[in-house]
């Protein structure tokens, strides 16, 4: 649930897969909340009591604590206190469907600090054993227009429902009625975005391992209490809503939405697969880009390793080596002639072709037009011993079939050297942003801080600057080649 602000052999390539589509470390979590950010640690809790860990957003450990056990916990920061919700029971748990919503607050969630602890959990909401909802499923939302808490219930047993908060005590507001907003799904929680409410639920059989049909949907409102419609304009108080992501090739099972802001037009969605079979068919977390296509949710992909062409979205050139152009020498025909020799398939420049022609030390890198050149094609290969970042690992990028690889400069600027030495300014992060486009930042630029990114401040001149959301120039586009 939730809400907070790339010939090998067959082994080799599942390998591969389960680098680039995979959280590392030992990610194994049910129902996971929003994930939340405390004292530069990434933090996650599941059903049954414990969470998961991370220090780079891409390495998940277990070893998050909080108290009351339960099911489908979800967890957001107030002020400087961090609220969590979780069902003591419900959703046919025990044998019925009699359940409550709890609250409590902490002011770490770091274990280890001296200040970690938890209050006494407070009843937010119950449901008996034969009442048309079960109080489980907890999601909150923090209203960002009106500062007003919320927190959303229910399972497909019957109605999702939402109770008003009090932002300063997790309590239930007195006299506060829960209001029905959808069925025919579970998981639910409320996001903000661009005058919009966004409610997103778990349609489909959970906790049936591979043969779970979770998928995770989303219907829109102007008011936070509803109607919530989908693209089609159903109510999702008449079983509608738009589809957000699915079963994948290899992991099934999608369930508890949470969205995680980390930038201007970069954000995150994370959930748990039922049932991953590259990790023994247990359920994972997942963490995927979130794209907005016309102000509707989806999940983007995880980026993977391979060739491509890298163009900028200012003018659609392609990044490239600042080498001599080398011309393929090929007969031209021209379109009158007539003739009845046979149609020949020439192939596409090589390596070979031209690589005496480059120089042996450092390489510029400029953006020209695609031509489909030796100096064009660029290898992205995952660097797991490198860590990661939330969501995503490192990649070198290199010219296909050599080590020569992209670099951060101490100038900031761009060039390529001509073999990898696993320095940081070699190491690239590359996220998929709002709008399906990507950023390209280095891991380190030498000497200097801040959120570099690779940048185009003219037709055919690549270089690094402070990322603009706002500008084409700071955008980028993969073709897999």
């Amino acid at each position: 649930m939730k809400t907070s602000v790339f010939l090998l052999s067959v082994a080799a390539s599942l390998l591969m897969t389960l680098n680039a589509d995979a959280q590392e470390g030992k990610p194994w979590i049910h129902d996971p909340s929003t994930i939340m950010e405390c004292d530069g640690k990434y933090y996650t809790f599941g059903t049954g009591g414990g969470g998961l860990i991370s220090e780079d957003g891409w390495n998940w450990y277990p070893g998050a604590e909080r108290p009351g056990g339960g099911a489908a916990p979800d967890a957001l920061k107030i002020g400087d206190r961090y609220l969590i919700a979780y069902s003591s029971t419900g959703g046919g748990l025990g044998g019925g469907h009699s359940g409550t919503i709890l609250t409590m607050w902490n002011r770490t969630l770091d274990p280890d600090s001296p200040d970690f602890a938890f209050t006494e959990a407070v009843q937010v909401a119950y449901s008996e054993v034969d009442e048309d909802c079960d109080a489980i499923d907890a999601g909150l939302f923090l209203d960002p227009t009106t500062g007003r808490l919320w927190c959303t219930y229910g399972t497909y047993f019957g109605f999702i429902r939402i109770v008003e908060l009090d932002p300063a005590t997790g309590a239930r507001m007195e006299g506060n009625e829960a209001v029905n907003i959808a069925i025919d799904c579970e998981a639910t929680t409320i996001t903000w975005r661009n005058g919009w409410y966004y409610l997103l639920g778990t349609h489909g059989t959970c906790c049936d391992g591979v043969n779970s049909t979770y998928n995770i949907v989303a219907g829109r409102s102007r008011e936070v209490t509803g109607p919530y419609l989908d693209n089609m304009g159903r109510d999702m108080l008449a079983g509608g809503g738009r589809m957000v992501v699915d079963g994948d090739d290899r992991q099934f099972g999608a369930g508890h939405f949470g969205r995680y802001v980390v930038d201007e037009g970069v954000e995150k969605m994370s959930f748990h697969w039922e049932a991953d079979l590259d990790r023994s068919a247990r359920s994972v977390l997942a963490i995927r880009p979130l794209i907005w296509e016309n102000d509707w949710p989806s999940a983007g992909d995880a980026f993977k390793e391979g060739v491509y062409e890298i163009s900028s979205v200012r003018r659609g050139y392609a990044l490239e080596l600042a080498v001599d152009f080398v011309r393929q020498n090929l007969p031209r025909r021209g379109w009158w002639e007539a003739t009845d020799e046979p149609e020949v398939s020439y192939p596409n420049q090589t390596l070979d072709d031209v690589l005496a022609t480059w120089p042996e030390g450092e390489i510029p890198a400029r953006i020209g037009d695609w031509m489909n050149r030796p100096h064009q094609r660029w290898s992205v290969v995952a660097v797991p011993e490198a860590g990661g970042y939330l969501g995503g690992q490192y990649f070198k990028i290199q010219i296909e079939g050599t080590e020569r690889v992209l670099a951060a400069t101490q100038d900031a600027e761009v060039t390529t050297v001509p073999a990898y030495t696993g320095a940081p300014e070699q190491l690239w992060r590359i996220e998929q942003l709002t709008d399906g486009t990507f950023r390209i930042m280095p891991k380190a630029v030498p000497g200097r801080t801040g959120g570099y990114v690779l940048t185009s401040i003219a037709d055919s001149t690549p270089t690094l600057a402070e990322y603009d959301f706002a500008s084409d120039n700071c955008r980028w586009t993969f073709k897999r080649k």
